[in-house]
């Protein structure tokens, strides 16, 4: 039998966050069925390694992907939901420091 892969919820990462969240605390999941998803994964990596030339390498990647055509559009109400969280989470984050 196989493991299941890591950040699963069969194999949760060790960093995993869920079980820790504030009730209150937004947060936002990326699925790996997102064609976008391991790329921004790896993206958040890069800068929250503060490796700025792998960082901006890998975000020409991403724009050159959805270049050919964004993944959903712009009035999507899923794409308007995105935001609203961002905003959320920079609000959450004033709050609670």
């Amino acid at each position: 039998m196989t493991e299941a892969p890591i950040g699963s919820k069969a194999n949760k990462s060790q960093f995993d966050c869920y079980d820790d969240l504030a009730q209150d605390e937004p947060y936002f999941v990326i699925r790996a069925h997102d064609q976008l998803s391991d790329a921004l994964v790896e993206l958040h990596a890069y800068i929250g390694a503060g490796q700025s030339g792998a960082a901006h390498n890998k975000l020409a990647d991403i724009m050159a992907l959805v270049s050919e055509g964004a993944p959903r559009p712009s009035g999507s109400p899923k794409y308007r939901e995105t935001f609203a969280i961002s905003a959320a989470m920079e609000r959450w984050r004033q709050k609670n420091g």
